[in-house]
This record gives C-alpha cells, sequence and structure tokens, in this order.
C-alpha cells in the first residue's frame, strides 16, 4: 500500500534540515558573542546592529536567507552612506567577505572587519538622506526604511513633506501708560534707552559702556570772572585749594554734568523698576517653555520608540520572513501527517478518523508548498526587475 500511504520519513532523512540549522544557529551566535549590542529582530532570520561614528549613527541590518548559510545573507545599512564597501545606492554591503560567503565563513568576524573598514575610512552621509527618518517627511521620496524585497504590498505611504504651521497673532497688552517701545539692548547692556539732558553730537561724544554716549559741555577759552583778576590774586588763588575748588564748583559747565548725572541717576533707577515689575511674567513664560521643552522631549521619544517598532512589525512581515515562515509550517505539516499514517498502520486510529485528519494535513503541507514555490517565484521576479534597473 505504499501508493496509498507514502513510506515516512525516518529520522535519517531529516538530518540534511538538521545540519543546516545547526551551522546556521552556529553563524547566529557567533554574530551575537562578536557583537553584544546586536538586536534581533526577528529570530533566526533578521539582525540589527546600531553603531555611531563621528556623531553619525548608523544600523547594519544583516538578513539571513531560508537556506543560510548555504546562500550568502544580505547586509544593508541606514541611512544610506557613501563608502567603497557600498553599492552606488550606498544601501547594501558589497565587501568581497560578503560577496564570497561560504557555510565556513564566520559571520561575526564579517560584520567586525565591515566595521573595522568604518572605522578606518568613515562613511559620508549620502545627500538629501537624514539619519532621523519620519520627522516630517522622507528624505528624497524614498521609503523611511529599506525595503526587505516586498513587491506584492504597497510601499508606505510617504508623509507630508510641507506641513503648515498655524500662526496666531499676539494680541498686544492693554495699555498702561508705558513709554513707547525700545529697541533691543546689545549684547553687553541691558539698558536700552536713556534719557539725554544734553544734545548728542559726533564732535565730542563719549561712548558709554552700553552704546550710547554722552557729550561733555565745551569749554570756554575764557573764564570772565577770573579775567578780572590780578596776577597776584591768581597765583594766591592757585596756592588756596579750597578756593580754587570753590570756584571750580561754581562753574556753570561743571554745574550741567552734575545735573545731567543726577538725571541720568533717576532715569536708571526708574527703568529698573519697571524691569522688577516686569521679573514675574518672564518667570512665568520662561517656565512655560521650559515645560513645553520637557514635553517635547517626551514626545519626541515616544514617537520614536513607536516608529521603531513600526519598523520592526513592517520588516517581520518581509517576504523572505513570510517564506521561511511557510516552508517551516510545511515541513511540520507533512510531518504531522507522516504521524497520523504511522498511527493508523499501528491500529492506533479508526480509519474514518484517519482519512479525515490526514487529509487535512496533507492538504494544508501542500497548500503551504505551493504559495512557498509562489512566493519564491515573486521575490526572483523582484531582484531581477532591480538588478535591470
Amino acid at each position: 500500500m505504499n501508493w496509498f500511504f507514502p513510506v515516512s520519513k525516518s529520522s535519517g532523512s531529516l538530518s540534511p534540515l538538521t545540519s543546516l540549522q545547526q551551522q546556521k544557529q552556529r553563524q547566529i551566535d557567533s554574530l551575537k558573542a562578536a557583537h553584544s549590542s546586536i538586536t534581533e529582530i526577528q529570530k533566526d532570520v533578521e539582525y540589527r546592529l546600531p553603531f555611531t561614528i563621528n556623531n553619525l549613527t548608523i544600523s547594519i541590518n544583516i538578513l539571513l536567507p531560508p537556506q543560510f548559510p548555504q546562500e550568502k545573507p544580505v547586509v544593508s545599512v541606514y541611512p544610506p552612506i557613501r563608502h567603497h564597501i557600498m553599492d552606488k545606492q550606498g544601501e547594501y554591503v558589497t565587501s568581497p567577505l560578503i560577496n564570497n560567503f561560504t557555510m565556513h565563513s564566520d559571520l561575526g568576524k564579517i560584520i567586525q572587519c565591515v566595521l573595522d573598514e568604518f572605522w578606518k575610512n568613515p562613511p559620508v552621509l549620502i545627500p538629501g538622506s537624514t539619519p532621523f527618518p519620519y520627522l516630517y517627511g522622507t528624505p528624497g521620496g524614498r521609503p523611511p526604511y529599506i525595503s526587505q524585497g516586498f513587491p506584492f504590498l504597497p510601499s508606505y505611504p510617504s508623509q507630508e513633506t510641507n506641513r503648515s504651521v498655524p500662526v496666531t497673532e499676539t494680541v498686544p497688552p492693554p495699555a498702561q501708560n508705558f513709554p513707547a517701545a525700545k529697541p533691543a539692548a546689545p549684547s553687553y547692556g541691558l539698558i536700552t534707552d536713556l534719557p539725554l539732558p544734553v544734545p548728542v553730537t559726533e564732535s565730542h561724544s563719549q561712548m558709554g559702556l552700553n552704546g550710547f554716549s554722552y557729550k561733555m559741555p565745551d569749554v570756554p577759552e575764557v573764564f570772565p570772572e577770573l579775567s578780572e583778576l590780578s596776577v597776584s590774586q591768581l597765583s594766591d588763588m592757585n596756592d588756596q585749594e579750597d578756593v580754587l575748588l570753590k570756584q571750580f564748583v561754581n562753574l556753570p559747565q561743571l554745574k550741567q554734568v552734575i545735573a545731567d548725572k543726577d538725571s541720568l541717576v533717576q532715569s536708571i533707577e526708574e527703568l529698573a523698576k519697571k524691569n522688577l515689575q516686569l521679573e514675574p511674567v518672564l518667570e512665568t513664560k520662561r517656565q512655560a517653555v521650559l515645560d513645553k521643552y520637557e514635553q517635547l522631549l517626551h514626545m519626541k521619544a515616544a514617537f520614536e520608540k513607536k516608529m521603531q517598532r513600526q519598523h520592526e512589525l513592517s520588516e517581520s512581515c518581509s517576504a523572505s520572513a513570510l517564506q521561511a515562515r511557510l516552508k517551516v509550517a510545511a515541513h511540520e505539516a507533512e510531518e504531522e501527517s507522516d504521524a497520523i499514517a504511522e498511527d493508523f498502520l499501528e491500529g492506533k486510529i479508526e480509519i474514518d478518523d484517519f482519512l479525515s485528519s490526514f487529509m487535512e494535513k496533507r492538504m494544508s503541507c501542500h497548500c503551504r508548498r505551493a504559495k512557498e514555490e509562489k512566493l519564491q517565484q515573486l521575490i526572483t521576479m523582484h531582484s531581477q526587475y532591480h538588478a535591470v534597473l
């Protein structure tokens, strides 16, 4: 009855698959041992290794095909970079170590050699790309994450590149009998305007620390009150310091300077009082800005976490991952049908139960194999199409 019940596969027939899985697991263990910061996106299928060089964070994506290590791995980077071991688009690593990968190669050491090459010759970010995708748009219209060969699904719609930011007009506060707004103060002073009682000219002005000038009163060539004194009186005045100081204090020019100084001090005091009145408002607005900034940091962290999660979920549904799952599921269905046939031959189950369960498992196995083969054809067509481009 071998024509009706296929001969069950012995444990020896599964040795090639078991051997392939063991070799694949050794390569994965070598990769994890060589790079402790590596992240497992999908078990035994995809891994990601981030690293930072010259303030540029780059992620190395390692995709293991279903027949790995008989097939070479696909190593890509994001964002796209310029380097002599990268392809023209700056997405896939074309190092000879990757292209000549065999079952006897060491994947962990190969990735370490790629990192050493990046450290020795730092890569350059391709113009138009950004190390943080999905902020306000995608660079150059390309998907924010590298496609892993998913030809039968539409690409993720690009986000809006031009977002209009609403601008609200600032309503002026009610008038409080304050003077008109003054120009912004220079970086080295806080006082923006001071009333100067003496007109300012460019000829005899002295520049102050706050950028404003004050014109000293003109000194006359002749003092009428001294011209009437004799030489002996002038000599006596010169010898008597108190008389000379009294004469000097009574000069109208000095009185003008003293009056200007008093007026200036009064103006500074009034301006300081106004600044103190505005201090609570300024402190309130400053605290509001700090709160908004902290809220922005929290929202940015949540956004990056959600985008990372979205990226992991989208990549877990890649064509290669689906093909690997279908292959494993077909193999499991085949083993279950073989086990049912063995039980029937040993008389453990009735023929009606055997027919229903056996046919169900066999049908499931063949359907999964057909889907896996069709998916392989789509992947091949997709790769050939991109190779022509």
